[in-house]
């Protein structure tokens, strides 16, 4: 879950309502119960939607065109996979070739919002950000979360993490990258960045996953890449594992 920790709200909404949002967005409970639940402690969508779901526009920190970087959308090869992958590049507007790449891993919803501004901040430090959209074979995110989270449900899981290495490997090959790659990710991003330091060492130099998951013990002994590992407190569900 991406929070705002400088609403107001936070301080007003109890901790178990955080719990039972991070349940419905992992799919663990549906919408139905996480709102019976809401009801049974006295509270309404309406009146924590400002403290649990995401403001976008108001967390967005580089804006898509600052004249510092470059951004557009590339496509690349993906057998296995879906055929064809598709991505948010974005690149320092003075770029030089050999730069350090960035490839950013979104949740499990999509390319949105907050995602493309990841990568448009990696940018603006310098690096090369490369945010793989891993529901283009369904049309692309829908524009809100609830809806990409229910299409990236139906995605075969094996292809889904056989796409997000081809990204790797396309944006490591890349003609302005240097040889040096790292992943970011968040959430279900958290446990590709893990999956890639796994199954790809040679490809995967350095990876900071967010709350991620790790990647099946039998690939765990193959990492070479140094991980700066992020976990939250509170966060049940991810720190059992």
């Amino acid at each position: 879950m991406t929070a705002h920790l400088t609403n107001p709200l936070h301080s007003e909404i109890p901790q178990e309502a955080f719990d039972w949002y991070d349940e419905y967005a992992h799919g663990d409970i549906d919408r139905r119960t996480f709102l019976k639940r809401l009801s049974a402690i006295g509270l309404t969508a309406a009146a924590v939607s400002g403290g649990l779901i995401p403001n976008y526009a108001l967390a967005e920190q580089v804006s898509f065109n600052d004249s510092d970087i470059k951004a557009t959308y590339e496509k690349y090869p993906s057998p296995g996979a879906f055929g064809e992958g598709r991505g948010y590049l974005v690149t320092p507007k003075d770029v030089q070739p050999n730069s350090p790449a960035v490839l950013v891993v979104h949740e499990n919803r999509g390319l949105n919002p907050y995602i493309k501004d990841v990568a448009r901040r990696l940018a603006k430090q310098g690096f090369i950000a490369f945010a793989p959209d891993i529901l283009h074979s369904l049309g692309g995110y829908p524009g809100n979360d609830d809806q990409g989270r229910a299409m990236q449900k139906t995605l075969d899981r094996a292809k889904v993490e056989v796409d997000f290495i081809q990204a790797a490997k396309f944006l490591k090959s890349h003609q302005l990258t240097s040889d040096k790659l790292g992943v970011v990710g968040f959430c279900f991003g958290g446990y590709i960045s893990n999956m890639l330091a796994a199954r790809e060492p040679e490809l995967i130099n350095a990876t900071v996953p967010f709350y991620g998951t790790p990647a099946k013990k039998e690939f765990i002994k193959d990492i070479k890449a140094p991980l700066l590992l992020q976990f939250g407190e509170f966060d049940k569900r991810v720190n059992a594992s």
